[in-house]
């Protein structure tokens, strides 16, 4: 199960709560082992009981510090309703932020491919093949539309956080942002309306090989679900902050989900380099904020990764009027940008 260590030390005390919770659910004096994880406020615990065969997942997710656990209980039935393989809830207290979880096990796809347990083309043709069925899912009318204002304003965070050159007014950079891209996105974006995961990377899927089809791939994370455009999760999978997807894993992957995409090559590679451009700039800002807002510098090494991403999708033609202001605005992580922003970042 992929799980957090973000933690906000302000939330009272929640023994008490988890312990009546899991006593009405039968694991009363579970043996509960925490598990690692990322940069979230939800907490999880893996939970084993003699009483049952199977181990368990509890998502402790205060509403103060993480939100309603609300939208997950929903978009998990509606994703098990149509084929896919979000984990059963075995309890729920919804208005404390308390569930309990089917347990997958530990075969996330970074540590299947770590460990050189499985094909790694096997593994993200299963992954694509969920996106490909995620989108013919009407999805919920009251989620969250990524149009392109929002899409926009979502990736203003490295003007908030991270370093700039000498001499570069925040304010008046990231407006001039502003003002270049949401016309470029309005201009190419595809007017698309499907389910989008949001949070759809390697470390956020489970292998299951012991089922077939989509079932195959044990999905986590997707309480943040939204509507949108069909790469946006495509662009997530493929384009990871947190390890290197081979080149042509890559295009193989844009392939088989564009056969199966009502859209021409041409304008699906402008999308894709739209949003990979989106959304490794967001990510830039969101790491630099882990790091000097949350204590959390370990996020930093992702960015060289996550910076190379972006300047990939900068190539594309459709992305040229970006080109200079990126540049002119931000210095590329060095190892020394790196290390500078670490001596920043607060104690824990």
């Amino acid at each position: 199960m992929a799980s957090q260590t973000g933690w906000d030390h302000g939330v009272t005390d929640r023994t008490p709560l988890i312990e009546s919770f899991l006593a009405s659910a039968n694991w009363a004096n579970a043996q509960r082992h925490p598990l690692a994880g990322d940069a979230s406020s939800r907490r999880y615990e893996r939970l084993s009981h003699p009483d049952h065969p199977n181990s368990a997942v509890l998502m402790d997710a205060p509403i103060s510090a993480a939100g309603s656990v609300t939208p997950f209980v929903r978009i998990a039935a509606v994703l098990a309703q149509h084929g896919l393989r979000p984990p059963e809830i075995l309890a729920q207290d919804l208005p404390n932020g308390l569930l309990l979880l089917e347990d997958f096990g530990d075969a996330l796809f970074t540590q299947v491919l770590q460990d050189d347990t499985g094909d790694e083309r096997e593994l993200y043709r299963a992954a694509t093949d969920v996106l490909c069925q995620l989108h013919t899912l009407k999805p919920m009318s009251d989620l969250s539309l990524l149009d392109a204002e929002e899409l926009t304003q979502l990736a203003t965070l490295p003007w908030q956080w991270y370093p700039v050159h000498e001499g570069v007014d925040r304010t008046a950079a990231m407006a001039q942002y502003v003002e270049r891209f949401q016309p470029l996105l309005h201009e190419n974006l595809p007017q698309e309306n499907v389910l989008i995961h949001r949070d759809y990377h390697a470390g956020n899927l489970i292998w299951l090989p012991e089922n077939t089809g989509t079932a195959r791939v044990g999905l986590l994370d997707f309480q943040d679900a939204v509507r949108g455009p069909r790469a946006y999760d495509l662009v997530s999978l493929l384009q990871d902050a947190r390890r290197d997807v081979p080149s042509n894993i890559e295009d193989q992957m844009k392939a088989h989900f564009l056969a199966h995409s009502p859209q021409d090559q041409l304008g699906f590679e402008r999308t894709y380099a739209l949003l990979g451009f989106q959304r490794n700039l967001r990510i830039v800002g969101i790491f630099a904020r882990l790091c000097l807002r949350d204590a959390k510098p370990h996020y930093l090494e992702y960015l060289p990764r996550v910076w190379a991403h972006m300047m990939r999708n900068l190539d594309h033609p459709v992305l040229a009027p970006m080109r200079p202001l990126i540049h002119a605005a931000f210095p590329s992580p060095s190892k020394s940008l790196v290390q500078e922003l670490k001596h920043q970042c607060p104690a824990p």
